[in-house]
């Protein structure tokens, strides 16, 4: 009973990991099919599309510095 927060903190990294990569699957196949549709607006497309994969990156990164946090604070 009192390692019940390691459960807490390993299922709350496996939910960031899965939320993550479906956000970024879903952001890349949208890029890929843009870029499929029109070849020529391909600079255009990926610039638009490497802001939200930075902070979508960003946002599953600083959930996991809060789970390890919570593991070394108890």
């Amino acid at each position: 009973m009192e390692n019940l927060h390691l459960f807490g903190v390993g299922l709350g990294l496996g939910l960031i990991v899965i939320g993550a990569g479906l956000g970024i699957g879903r952001l890349a196949a949208a890029a890929a099919e843009g870029i499929a549709r029109q070849p020529e607006a391909a600079d255009k497309i990926t610039g638009a599309v490497n802001l939200p994969l930075f902070l979508l990156e960003g946002v599953a990164v600083i959930g996991e510095v809060f789970a390890l946090l919570i593991v070394l604070m108890k």
